[in-house]
């Protein structure tokens, strides 16, 4: 059996859920939002969904997609877009520059890319919407092209009920390629927002080789929770190596939690992405579904406490 095809059939029997899960999908478009949300947190976390008095984090996020729909969301989730709406928010030195944005992955000239650069949907086609080319002379461009029109094809509304993403233009962008000196993998700082104020920050470093996820307040204290992993990633492995290598303070600390101050204001919740590179920062992303809400926290009791952070208008 083809090992693609051998992969498939253990993730959908490996937890009888996932099966479910899939058939779910396929008729989501025809199927109420709140209905079909339901069934996938049912599906996914193991109880029930509570719309009308939603406690867990993972439960106010599943209320937020279906009753806080903004227009400007739209903007803020497009990875092209989005840069426009943060250079008028905190300065255009933040934005990483773009080298190009083509409706097509044909329509790439390859030629006219510098020798390092990246390559991102603007529309949230999940991981396989993002490729990076350390050295164009050994980038399987064919190998780019299978992933990106599949990543075209892909679509978080539908699958997940993530309304800003509805109306976002699938298009592909290229970025200049930014590294810190020294590290070969850029190290993620994916601040917490509540109410427009920064509460954690969630450092994700080492993406691939062995992937880290490590919690920190705002003071720079490790956090005794891991979280925000898919159910069906999530590994002891994973879960062991947060807290074993502590992660050095920012130094510039103080500006991000200004960024996300900026960033995040008037957003009942939000996560604001930032990197850091020789000690300037750069903004990644706005995301307002973590995980969609289908993570898991560990202890699960954390769940319950960044839901507590969340404030709702449901009254």
């Amino acid at each position: 059996m083809d090992n693609n095809i051998s992969k498939f059939f253990h993730y959908l029997f490996h937890r009888p859920a996932n099966l479910i899960i899939a058939l779910l999908m396929r008729i989501a478009p025809i199927m109420p939002d709140k209905l079909y949300l339901k069934w996938l947190f049912r599906l996914n976390m193991g109880y029930c969904l509570n719309l009308d008095n939603p406690k867990t984090f993972s439960e106010k996020i599943q209320w937020l997609k279906l009753y806080n729909r903004k227009p400007e969301y739209t903007q803020m989730v497009d990875k092209f877009a989005v840069k426009e709406y943060v250079a008028k928010c905190i300065g255009k030195e933040f934005i990483i520059p773009t080298l190009g944005v083509w409706d097509k992955f044909e329509d790439i000239d390859f030629d006219a890319l510098p020798n390092q650069f990246v390559l991102k949907t603007t529309h949230g086609g999940g991981s396989g919407g993002v490729v990076l080319c350390r050295d164009k002379s050994k980038f399987d461009v064919q190998a780019a092209k299978i992933k990106f029109n599949k990543s075209l094809r892909q679509c978080i509304y539908k699958n997940l009920k993530e309304w800003p993403y509805k109306n976002v233009p699938r298009r592909i962008i290229a970025e200049e390629f930014i590294a810190d000196k020294g590290h070969d993998d850029l190290t993620d700082y994916k601040f917490y927002c509540f109410n427009g104020e920064p509460k954690y920050c969630q450092v994700i470093r080492d993406r691939n080789t062995i992937e880290t996820i490590d919690f920190y307040d705002m003071k720079w204290n490790h956090m005794p929770f891991v979280g925000l992993v898919p159910v069906k990633k999530r590994t002891t492995d994973l879960v062991l190596a947060n807290g074993n290598n502590p992660v050095p303070k920012p130094m510039c600390l103080g500006d991000m939690a200004i960024v996300c101050r900026k960033l995040s204001r008037d957003l009942p919740f939000s996560r604001i992405d930032l990197y850091v590179v020789d000690h300037k920062i750069y903004f990644g992303e706005i995301t307002f579904f973590p995980a969609s809400g289908f993570g898991e926290f560990t202890p699960a009791e954390w769940n319950n406490k960044l839901g507590d952070l969340l404030e709702l208008d449901n009254k």
